[in-house]
């Protein structure tokens, strides 16, 4: 899925709160990313908030994760 299919008109839900990072899920549940609290500052993080708001932390999520597939795929090879 692309990043602005994920995102345009639609909402991320806090999660759950893990070493130091904050855990968002996209409106459909199926796609969890961190947003790290080092880089909160003084703003204020909702339960539920639009999800354009979390494109940053979204586009780093799926760049580790096929990240992740290219080596999985390297290591099957």
């Amino acid at each position: 899925m692309k990043l602005i299919e994920m995102v345009k008109g639609k909402v991320v839900r806090f999660e759950f709160y893990k070493a130091n990072e904050l855990f968002y899920s996209t409106e459909d549940g199926n796609f969890i990313f961190p947003v790290p609290i080092s880089e909160i500052g003084n703003a204020t993080f909702l339960a539920e908030d639009k999800a354009t708001l979390f494109m940053r932390y979204i586009r780093k999520e799926l760049a580790v994760q096929a990240e992740y597939k290219k080596l999985k795929n390297e290591g099957e090879a």
